[in-house]
């Protein structure tokens, strides 16, 4: 696996930053490092001290061929050690494992060692693999933390599941290396292929009102398109990304992000901006109907039924397909039961390029999670078909398909 993505991305002369904290998964990390030289990085390491414990410098200092970085002050030679350059080095930087407490630090700014003012120095992005035991990991305030990370722009490899140190079994594993390094790799690997390419994006779900307060809506919470677009970011496209309610947060200067609430206002959305895009990628999960009429004031609970008509809303997705030219479009298709059938179906009907299917019968997919599975099909009704993976990654997967489907 390992040469097969070395001939995809080849990762000579990147820079890549690699951040040791105090968990038992940082004796991976070497192998972590191997990964990166083998496929002729430069690599550097910071270590937290306490991390010292786990893994020694001398070991990733041999891996890396560089020194390893440990303290923002060297007694022995009395130097300080440059944070600031450190951070302005690296292309990338990787911190592995992500404990609990690196984790509260780096979200309510402390510095009190050299791994956290590297970071807060640092330019490029920034990717986390946290790794702690399953409570810990569960608990409202980590959640809290991760998802206050996520929207200062830090991406966010979710922990796996599977046997952990204390000898219980749940979520909490950091990710393997190789899936770690494969992440890397792509996303630093061929970042300007889409250099001048427009993309839209639609992505949450849309929320059809009933009355001031109430409304018709769903579980998608957006990031499976918020990925895409990062994705498409990192490879040198321009995005519009118009968005339903999302507690999503992404920040490029190449993004355009358009928030709406309904399907009538994503419809206007994407009307204003399909025809200036070359590809489109229609992730969001919009309502199917919306009610005839919406109260202007909140309807009370009266009586012991109350009858809701609803009506149709506009298929943005086959409007766009109607329409387009020599673009590139990609539809969505959450189902709970024959899903390829369905697939196929739509691709036909709203004139797609191809379609991504995922069903609610597979684990781990569909709206709440942090991970996907999904299916690729093409207008010939070819089927690519993916295993489970993070969001982060399917999302990688669906622009290298769309890469090798699309003249640009």
């Amino acid at each position: 696996m390992l040469e097969n993505r070395k001939k995809k991305s080849n990762l000579m002369g990147k820079h890549i930053l690699v951040g040791v904290t105090a968990g038992i998964a940082a004796y991976k990390i070497a192998e972590l490092v191997r990964y990166f030289k083998k496929l002729e990085a430069e690599v550097k390491v910071v270590m937290t001290p306490a991390s010292c414990d786990f893994i020694t410098p001398l070991t990733l200092s041999t891996l890396s061929q560089n020194p390893v970085a440990v303290d923002l002050y060297d007694s022995k030679t009395g130097e300080w050690t440059n944070h600031v350059e450190l951070a302005l080095w690296a292309d990338v930087m990787v911190i592995a494992p992500l404990t609990a407490n690196t984790l509260a630090k780096m979200v309510s700014g402390q510095s009190d060692n050299l791994l956290l003012t590297t970071f807060l120095s640092a330019k490029c992005p920034v990717i986390v693999a946290p790794a702690m035991d399953l409570d810990m990991y569960q608990h409202p305030s980590t959640k809290r933390n991760l998802e206050q990370l996520e929207k200062d722009g830090v991406t966010v490899m979710p922990a796996d599941y599977g046997f952990l140190a204390s000898g219980l079994v749940g979520q909490g594993r950091m990710q393997e290396p190789e899936q770690i390094g494969a992440f890397v790799c792509d996303l630093l690997a061929s970042s300007d292929e889409f250099q001048g390419v427009k993309v839209l994006i639609t992505a949450g779900p849309t929320y059809e009102r009933i009355d001031p307060v109430r409304f018709i809506g769903n579980h998608s919470s957006g990031k499976m398109g918020f990925e895409i677009a990062k994705a498409f970011l990192n490879k040198g496209a321009e995005v519009i990304l118009v968005t339903g309610p999302t507690k999503m947060v992404l920040h490029h200067p190449n993004l355009q992000r358009v928030d709406v609430m309904t399907a009538e206002e994503m419809l206007a959305e994407v009307q204003e901006a399909w025809q200036q895009c070359r590809i489109g990628v229609f992730s969001a999960a919009v309502a199917d109907y919306r009610p005839r009429n919406a109260a202007e004031q909140k309807i009370k609970k009266n009586a012991e039924e109350m009858q809701l008509e609803l009506v149709k809303n506009p298929d943005i997705l086959k409007w766009a397909g109607s329409v387009k030219k020599q673009q590139y479009l990609v539809g969505f298709a959450l189902e709970t039961s024959d899903a390829e059938a369905y697939g196929k179906s739509k691709i036909e009907s709203k004139n797609l390029d191809a379609i991504i299917v995922n069903s609610l019968e597979d684990a781990g997919a569909g709206f709440g999670h942090d991970t996907n599975k999904i299916k690729i099909i093409d207008k010939s009704n070819k089927i690519y078909s993916f295993e489970l993976k993070t969001k982060q990654q399917v999302a990688l997967d669906i622009v290298d398909f769309i890469r090798g489907n699309y003249e640009i």
